[in-house]
């Protein structure tokens, strides 16, 4: 097995070589910076969380610097047209919800007259992506007027570098590109044809470039602490790679607070899937579908996935984003709901257009050494740390899966006679489209895990802190695949969380002698809440994911399944090594199992609101974020302070009744 498997890696290791140098020669040093740019907080991504903490920084007052590399902001419910808003029942029914992301919701439904526009049923708000944006915008230059800040965006704007020392970030330096003159306009191409181009900083026949230099705003008094913070909500963890802050990416090796995990060493190759979303509208006659090119390379990965799957009118009306007749009546089976032609819905289908490599030849996000292979992580070599090929494949997946949709008869998982044709829909695309883009997929990709930041060193926590497994899932660890495959010492400790205090060297029996709690984790440095499964697009196991007769990882969806009510804590935002830079959005500290229920809207928001209220909190009592959290679990006085203060702004930091007494929360879905 040795014998086969060192030539390919040695063969990568030269390909990665030769990269390196390519791409030295191409991040040649920038000219002097265009243009300067001050602010208080430099927020990089725009996405929901990047947008949270813009939004509460400009209403207590703070410049903001917002850049992404897109045109909109929103992520999810934007670029990456996920415009279908994943919630839980029991939350929803509460609006238990940060302020923020209620008036979100209500300005969705004053925009449409209704919240559920597209009247989908994955979700009980579906919406227009180019509305996301819109929206979300206006909702930001409300909150700088309202509060008195100022905002300011940068739009199709990558950073290249960090100036970085005495543990602060100095300096970025970014790269907003636009169209050069006599060519086509922004969103024309995919990104994988315009990625490389936007992180180098040479002007070409695609794209100006204006080089621009983010610097701390000027400050009259300096008592303490920083003088300025970068927060990282980009989607990939792009920010606390190119930091080169420690982080880790894909799966978790197994142990006692990461049962289910299927491997014993970490396995950074195989993270979850990404998605191209794209739109369709219903029409009244049949379209004429030109077969791509590439179609017959990504047909064997197609398919319904179930048999309660397989009906046509239930995948569109899924995640319907617009509905021509939204007060007809419809029957409650979704098999038989009726679709009027100019219905849109948005696609999003775990054996359709997620793409989901797992091996070190074609992951979307690189390693740290592969970045160091390919000389990213060297002065000027900063490329946006993906893989350029599998971002194309990902494109070319979405869109033959399209083509499936209406002219396939095959289906990879369900066999032959499954899959009809339904010719009377179209692609839509252009830049007056939902997803805003000439080519019709999104601007971005969904990416649903990217890099987890490794938090703290703390009293309790002397690897780092993490939210793992154990501190969210609703599940039964009496199960026997616990105790047959955790060692004796491990599943004692196992118990020693889920069950309360466990005597040294006791034997626990599968647990029987000790209730298991039926609650989350509750963490005394909470800034925020989020609820929803873990739920997981796994990796395909060969390599490319649309090999023939492919199928996923084994193992990974044991860690799947209903969880608690939980809580963000504090450290799970701050990261080591760098004392101004804070995490937002999908990489703080979690670990794989855990990161699957910490990525949805919400969540985001929520996540967002506690970074910019912690930014503005730290700037005016002159403090570091981390003195905040460096003594628990000892009292932290200025901690409760920060927390009333999210409280008193409408963004709460615990589900009702939350406390280490209630253990009572089996009515949570």
């Amino acid at each position: 097995m040795v014998k086969k498997t060192q030539p390919i890696i040695s063969i990568t290791l030269s390909l990665f070589s030769l990269i390196s140098a390519l791409t030295t020669t191409l991040a040649a040093s920038p000219r002097t910076p265009d243009q300067e740019e001050t602010c208080e907080i430099l927020v990089i991504g725009g996405g929901l969380a990047g947008s949270a903490t813009a939004y509460e920084a400009l209403l207590a007052g703070r410049t903001v610097c917002i850049t992404d590399t897109t045109d909109w902001v929103g992520g999810q419910i934007s670029s990456q047209g996920t415009s279908a808003l994943d919630e839980r029942g029991t939350q929803r029914s509460l609006l238990f919800y940060p302020h923020g992301y209620i008036e979100l919701r209500e300005r969705i439904e004053e925009k449409y007259g209704r919240l559920n526009p597209g009247t989908c049923w994955v979700s009980v708000s579906c919406f227009m992506p180019y509305d996301g944006h819109g929206i979300l915008f206006q909702m930001l230059e409300n909150a700088a007027k309202k509060g008195g800040g100022t905002l300011k965006w940068f739009p199709n704007t990558v950073v290249k570098e960090l100036d970085i020392s005495n543990n602060q970030i100095n300096k970025a330096i970014a790269i907003q590109h636009q169209p050069a003159a006599n060519t086509p306009p922004i969103n024309t191409e995919p990104l994988s044809q315009i990625i490389e181009d936007a992180y180098r900083y040479q002007n070409s026949a695609r794209f100006d470039k204006t080089i621009i230099q983010f610097v701390p705003q000027p400050s009259l008094k300096k008592i303490g602490g920083a003088n300025w913070y970068v927060v990282e909500a980009t989607e990939t963890g792009e920010i606390i790679a190119l930091a080169d802050a420690p982080y880790r990416l894909g799966i978790d090796p197994q142990t006692y607070v990461n049962p289910s995990s299927p491997v014993d060493t970490r396995d950074p190759y195989c993270t979850q899937g990404f998605t191209y979303t794209f739109a369709m509208e219903a029409t009244e006659t049949p379209q004429t579908h030109v077969k791509p090119p590439f179609y017959s390379q990504y047909a064997p990965y197609y398919s319904y996935e179930l048999s309660r799957l397989a009906n046509f009118n239930l995948v569109f009306s899924y995640r319907q984003i617009w509905s021509i007749k939204p007060d007809a009546p419809q029957l409650g089976n979704y098999r038989k709901r009726t679709i009027y032609p100019g219905d849109i819905s948005m696609q999003n289908w775990t054996w359709g257009n997620d793409y989901r490599p797992g091996s070190q030849n074609d992951n979307l996000i690189y390693t740290r050494e592969q970045l160091q292979a390919t000389g990213q992580l060297q002065p000027g070599g900063w490329m946006g740390g993906l893989r350029t090929q599998t971002l194309r494949r990902g494109e070319e997946n979405a869109l033959g899966y399209f083509y499936w949709l209406v002219e396939g008869t095959t289906d990879s998982q369900l066999g032959q006679g499954v899959k009809q044709k339904h010719p009377n829909y179209r692609l839509l695309s252009g830049l007056d489209t939902p997803m805003g883009t000439a080519h019709g997929l999104s601007k971005f990709p969904y990416i649903r895990e990217g890099r987890r930041i490794i938090g703290r060193i703390g009293k309790t926590r002397p690897r780092g802190f993490t939210v793992a497994e154990v501190d969210i899932a609703k599940k039964n660890f009496r199960d026997d695949f616990y105790q047959q495959n955790l060692a004796p010492d491990e599943f004692n400790y196992l118990w020693g969380i889920v069950g309360g205090f466990v005597p040294k060297n006791s034997q626990i029996n599968s647990g029987q002698e000790i209730p298991q709690r039926a609650r989350a984790t509750v963490f005394p440095d909470s800034v925020g809440i989020g609820h929803y499964a873990i739920d997981f697009h796994p990796c395909m196991t060969k390599s490319p994911p649309e090999a023939p007769g492919n199928y996923e990882r084994n193992g990974i969806r044991k860690g799947q399944g209903t969880a608690y009510p939980f809580q963000i804590p504090l450290r799970a935002i701050i990261p080591q090594k760098i004392d101004n830079l804070l995490v937002a959005g999908k990489s703080i500290a979690t670990s794989y199992i855990a990161a699957a229920a910490y990525r949805v809207h919400s969540f985001e928001w929520s996540v967002g609101a506690a970074t910019g209220t912690t930014i503005d909190f730290a700037l005016e009592r002159g403090i570091f974020p981390y003195e905040l959290i460096d003594d628990i679990p000892s009292k932290e006085w200025e901690l409760e302070i920060l927390q009333g203060r999210l409280q008193d702004n409408g963004n709460p930091i615990a589900f009702p009744k939350t406390s280490i007494f209630n253990n009572y929360w089996d009515e949570w879905k």
